[in-house]
């Protein structure tokens, strides 16, 4: 009797987090970030009957959350293969700091700091972003966050764009981080530790975390 090798079937995750975007990747004042078409028409190419919402508020038909304190929020979500996973992203300024219907001032250690209102084409700007970052949940992109080309928040000073910003296991970026580690075990875990280091202040914490990963 012939034995029959058994092939093993690729998950969604691991077929799209193999697919190289570097070619539509772009950068603009100091941001990296994969452009919402790219990401989506090389997610269609593998899986073409993929499919994506984008919701709105209940009450107000609005396809965002609104707290006058807090700010916008967009949600979407993707759906590949029958499963759905959503993803949340508010609306924010070049600075990272959080964009409201009417602008406002915020004291930083650099003086006062004016943040503008939102405008229609900065929230439909997040909710495509969010797109972008609900796709890296399935692995298309993924390395943008947690690889080299990792987006970066655009620095107020010059001396600030030599600060790396610490991971923690809260962090919301934890979760690609964590992905990308399962997926390149093979690089070992020295080479992972450098990796994310580069992008990122670890601590021990993390670096034990990234260690039991590697280890399942």
């Amino acid at each position: 009797m012939v034995a029959v090798k058994k092939t093993k079937t690729k998950s969604v995750f691991e077929t799209l987090s193999s697919v190289n975007v570097n070619k539509y990747v772009e950068k603009k004042n100091n941001l990296t970030y994969l452009s919402w078409a790219y990401a989506w028409a090389e997610t269609c190419k593998v899986y073409p009957d993929a499919t994506y919402t984008i919701y709105e508020n209940a009450e107000t038909k609005e396809n965002y959350d609104y707290d006058p304190e807090l700010g916008f929020m967009c949600k979407t979500s993707v759906t590949i293969g029958g499963r759905t996973l959503p993803m949340w992203l508010p609306v924010m300024d070049g600075s990272n700091k959080a964009m409201k219907k009417q602008k406002y001032t915020f004291t930083s250690r650099y003086g006062d700091k004016e943040v503008q209102s939102a405008t229609m084409f900065d929230i439909n700007k997040t909710i495509m972003r969010c797109l972008v970052k609900n796709l890296a949940m399935f692995g298309m992109g993924v390395y943008i966050y947690a690889g080299e080309d990792m987006p970066m928040v655009e620095a107020e000073t010059k001396s600030e764009t030599t600060m790396k910003p610490p991971l923690t296991l809260r962090d919301e970026k934890w979760e690609f981080i964590a992905k990308f580690v399962q997926e390149n075990k093979s690089l070992g875990y020295k080479k992972l530790i450098d990796k994310v280091a580069t992008k990122y202040t670890l601590s021990a914490s993390v670096q034990n975390e990234i260690k039991k990963l590697i280890s399942k």
